[in-house]
């Protein structure tokens, strides 16, 4: 059609070889994201949340019908990886989530916390495993509870304090998130004008999607819960300039209002060969391209994705014109407006349907959460390169290259 020729500027690039080895998504699903505490999943617990989303993403293909029938077998998923970060007993609770789905117990189970990045890396260790050869279908999510684990409840680090304080980058560890916020205003001389106006669009772009069903495709309800509740319609600049900074209260920033909520919620990803696919006539949402993690500075954290997604790029063949859609964890307005800035991305490929300052930042799930929003968008909208990519607290950025491909016309 006219409106995909014209939004598709990476249509220029030839097409991929199509291997059968290809890693390739064909499912991806998250729960519904409400305000930890206060919202609509408060009083479920993460057992329940990650069942959900692997349960969907066991039935809700781009191809099926119907949410009621599985789009393949249980038993035919060869492992499973879910990224958690504040659950002391997450390998656990994922593995019996996922017996009750039910999925069988001859299908493994792990976990990954790579803090903010987990669901991402969860998706990534999967894709790894099939591109090896070591599996030929998995599952990659996430699951965070803040409610039922809150990051006020974080344990301080078990370490010899003696060593660790003549290191200056591991003390640097310690440093609150929102004072790496901080750091990073302060740093590149950003002003409280530029955030708030970052996270107003947000909320505006996450309120216009959810009011035009956008996300329908991705969620699959928990009981009667079936929309996110984070999003703030109607909030503007001037709502969020009354808001006091939280971190630094006398020259500070970064308030409540420009920085990601804490939320509950669940994603699940359904990879497997491209082989795999074919054989079971399953329309494919995506193939994946690639993954890089960097590591940058403790106290200046928010800046990882300036740094992992033009490696992300490169390793993929790509360049950054090339890539159409970008999906930027909104950890904080100042680390994303700035990521952004600094790549000198067009703000109109970022977080098209807001991020998680509209939406929330449940930890372990948000890699997995960006994949779903971000592949559905792209089929929706004849998108055909995207970019997830997130700061990681302690220091580091990650960044995955997925492809649209243009559908094969029937013979």
């Amino acid at each position: 059609s006219i409106s995909i020729s014209i939004t598709m500027p990476s249509s220029a690039i030839p097409p991929n070889p199509r291997k059968p080895r290809d890693v390739v998504v064909v499912s991806a699903v998250r729960t519904p994201l409400t305000r930890a505490r206060k919202g609509g999943l408060a009083k479920v617990p993460p057992s329940t949340l990650l069942s959900t989303a692997l349960a969907g993403c066991l039935t809700k293909g781009s191809n099926s019908s119907s949410n009621n029938n599985n789009i393949i077998d249980p038993a035919d998923v060869n492992d499973i990886c879910i990224g958690n970060v504040l659950c002391p007993t997450d390998a656990m609770v994922a593995r019996m989530a996922a017996l009750a789905v039910p999925i069988p117990h001859t299908t493994p189970l792990h976990t990954s916390n790579r803090q903010c990045s987990s669901g991402l890396q969860a998706v990534a260790n999967i894709a790894n495993a099939i591109s090896s050869g070591q599996i030929d279908i998995g599952i990659g999510g996430g699951v965070e509870s803040m409610t039922a684990n809150p990051m006020t409840k974080m344990p301080m680090p078990d370490v010899d304090w003696d060593v660790m304080k003549g290191c200056r980058e591991s003390m640097d560890c310690l440093i609150p998130m929102g004072m790496t916020s901080e750091n990073v205003t302060k740093k590149y001389g950003l002003t409280r004008m530029e955030l708030d106006e970052f996270a107003a669009k947000s909320h505006s772009k996450a309120a216009r999607a959810r009011e035009l069903g956008l996300f329908n495709d991705e969620i699959v309800p928990v009981g009667e819960v079936k929309q996110d509740d984070g999003i703030r319609p109607g909030t503007t600049v001037e709502s969020l300039s009354k808001l006091k900074p939280v971190f630094d209260p006398t020259g500070g920033s970064t308030t409540a209002g420009n920085s990601s909520q804490m939320t509950d919620g669940a994603a699940a990803v359904l990879l497997m060969t491209r082989e795999e696919a074919e054989k079971r006539k399953l329309s494919i949402l995506g193939v994946w391209r690639g993954y890089v993690v960097k590591g940058v500075p403790p106290k200046i954290m928010g800046i990882g994705p300036a740094v992992a997604i033009p490696a992300a790029v490169e390793r993929a063949g790509l360049s950054l014109k090339d890539i159409d859609v970008f999906e930027i964890n909104e950890a904080f307005a100042s680390q994303a407006y700035w990521c952004v800035r600094e790549l000198g991305i067009d703000e109109e490929k970022v977080n098209p349907y807001g991020g998680a300052i509209a939406l929330g930042h449940p930890l372990g799930c948000t890699g997995a959460r960006q994949v779903a929003t971000m592949l559905h968008h792209m089929n929706r909208t004849g998108k055909r390169f995207g970019v997830v990519s997130m700061c990681i607290g302690t220091g580091a950025g990650a960044a995955a290259v997925f492809e649209v491909e243009q559908r094969m016309p029937s013979l």
